[in-house]
């Protein structure tokens, strides 16, 4: 499955590096993304979801809605089959733009997600 990481770090306390390495483990292929770095988790990041020519399943992101609501036409043209907000993340207006458009949002956690085996199965929500 691929995986954009919107807000990706590359300080390994941080839950979006943690996310990062963690579906890698899981045999995800992991797209790290954040403009202000280079690389995460040992992996290159990308500046911009634009930028990532693989087809992304989901994207999982580590932003606040005050950085994520003016990243909203860049989330919808990389289509992606779902969209998770992480705890801290929620955006109800993007998540809502995000369903019309018939993107599935959840609001949930990667990495317990991927702990509990609920990250590869669809309307595995919270």
């Amino acid at each position: 499955m691929n995986v954009a990481v919107l807000g990706a770090s590359n300080k390994p306390e941080r839950y979006s590096f943690k996310a990062v390495s963690l579906l890698a483990e899981k045999g995800h292929a992991v797209f790290p993304v954040n403009p202000a770095i280079a690389e995460a988790a040992g992996r290159p990041v990308f500046k911009r979801l634009a930028d990532i020519a693989a087809p992304l399943d989901t994207i999982t992101v580590y932003l606040g809605a005050e950085r994520s609501s003016p990243l909203a036409e860049e989330i919808l043209a990389a289509r992606p089959r779902r969209v998770i907000f992480n705890p801290g993340a929620e955006n109800p207006e993007l998540a809502q733009r995000l369903a019309a458009a018939g993107v599935e949002t959840l609001n949930a956690c990667t990495l317990v997600m991927l702990g509990t085996g609920r990250f590869d199965r669809s309307g595995a929500g919270s």
